[in-house]
């Protein structure tokens, strides 16, 4: 009797080791689970920046007939390679493939909203003559699920602040950012929405090719559509028809004017975007999105925009949606 008495007493003890050694591994694992923590502190040597101010100052030097150099397709592979390898967590890999391409990356604080990034930047960007080539904004505190696209900054004034607020408003975004004005090169080299050999091109068929839903962002003149504030679009698509929808009714739920271009024919409906093209034929939804002057020219508008885009990134990072 003793002795089962002996047993029964070694076995609970046992258990009660093991319960405890397991509760101690999950708490480990959830403190260095830091993919989901956006409440850990800043990792030391992180640059503290406002995103939007450095975008800002990144694109306020874009302007017509300057600044562009047309990348070779070792350039654009190289680039798209290293930006795959970032996403699956080879940082250190994806430096040394930038680097031969004169690219950076270093992991930036947007200091208005406490979330990290690893920002991907061409080093000619300050020099005499840049190459145009852009830049790509990684939340680091969230798997990577979406992106949202900026393909003409300096021209389609304010799409790139949009795209700040955009990219703020729910976890899991790349932001990419197209390097150069859109009359920047020869002919219409710059024009990266409707060019495929642009390193802009290269990173967004990248993330289409990983299935990651995209949002484009432009700007047409009031005159090009004076009944609508926003013009949306699935681009050469269908795949994003759903999203379409529920953003359209979120645009007009926060007071916003729309026209659906799987409705009624709009103007600048993107039909021959290269990178909607690319996502359509990756059966990948794509959103093409024209935003009026009043919008993009910030303040409350440019808010409330966002805050109907929001709905569906939030969908895409896999968050609840809430009313």
């Amino acid at each position: 009797m003793r002795a089962h008495r002996s047993r029964v007493i070694t076995v609970a003890t046992l258990l009660l080791v093991i319960a405890t050694l397991a509760g101690v591994l999950t708490a480990l694992l959830h403190r260095t689970g830091a993919p989901d923590d956006p409440g850990r502190p800043a990792p030391k040597g992180a640059a503290q920046i406002d995103l939007a101010r450095e975008v800002a100052g990144y694109t306020s030097r874009f302007g017509p007939g300057r600044g562009y150099a047309q990348p070779g397709q070792a350039d654009r592979d190289g680039i798209a390679a290293a930006i795959g390898l970032l996403l699956d967590g080879h940082r250190e890999q994806a430096e040394q493939r930038l680097a031969q391409r004169d690219f950076s990356v270093r992991t930036v604080v947007d200091r208005p909203s406490g979330h990290r990034y690893a920002e991907v930047a061409d080093r000619t960007d300050t020099a005499v003559t840049p190459r145009g080539w852009g830049r790509v904004y990684v939340d680091l505190d969230h798997r990577p699920r979406w992106s949202v696209q900026v393909p003409h900054p300096g021209f389609d004034l304010g799409t790139e602040q949009l795209g700040v607020r955009v990219l703020r408003g729910s976890p899991g975004g790349i932001l990419v950012i197209a390097g150069a004005h859109r009359k920047a090169g020869v002919g219409n080299s710059a024009d990266v929405a409707h060019r495929r050999d642009s390193v802009f091109h290269a990173i967004c068929a990248e993330l289409a090719r990983r299935g990651m839903p995209g949002i484009q962002l432009h700007g047409f003149a009031a005159s090009a559509a004076p009944d609508y504030d926003v013009i949306t679009s699935t681009g050469a698509g269908t795949a994003a028809r759903p999203e379409g929808r529920e953003l359209a009714d979120a645009l007009r739920g926060h007071g916003f004017r729309v026209c659906r271009a799987w409705v009624r024919s709009c103007p600048l409906e993107g039909r021959t975007n290269v990178q909607g093209q690319v996502a359509d034929a990756d059966h990948v939804p794509f959103l093409h999105v024209e935003f009026s002057p009043t919008i993009r020219a910030g303040g409350r508008p440019a808010e409330r925009a966002a805050d109907a885009v929001a709905e569906i990134t939030r969908r895409w990072a896999g968050q609840p949606v809430t009313d």
